[in-house]
């Protein structure tokens, strides 16, 4: 058995700026899954940056509110809900809620830095 606790999962700063614990991931932990799961947050009045990647990734949306753009679609997310975004995707999320945005994010095959693109300049 493998368990984690989101304290002991040191916080990032991801390149699409949003604030990432990596939860599970089969590289750093001893797990036989080919996914990674992070647990990540928007700040108030604030989006992440349009982004891609290799992958399929699934949103899961804990707390807050927000937009979700995949692709020039956009729909609005909540506590609750789950979001699908098929590999190769353009897509950002924006904090439009009186506070911080909470989600998973659920990447397979699991994230890469290799698999995923931020366009130039806008980091």
């Amino acid at each position: 058995m493998l368990t984690r606790s989101l304290t002991d999962c040191k916080e990032i700063l991801a390149g699409d700026n949003t604030l990432l614990r990596e939860l599970l991931h089969p590289v750093r932990n001893p797990a036989a899954i080919r996914y990674s799961v992070a647990h990540a947050s928007l700040a108030r009045n604030t989006a992440s940056l349009p982004h891609r990647l290799k992958a399929s990734e699934v949103y899961y949306f804990i707390s807050g509110q927000g937009r979700m753009h995949v692709d020039g679609e956009v729909s609005p997310v909540g506590p609750e809900q789950v979001l699908y975004v098929p590999p190769g995707a353009v897509q950002h999320l924006e904090n439009t809620g009186a506070g911080e945005l909470v989600f998973l994010c659920i990447v397979d095959p699991a994230w890469r830095a290799e698999d995923e693109e931020v366009p130039e300049g806008k980091s």
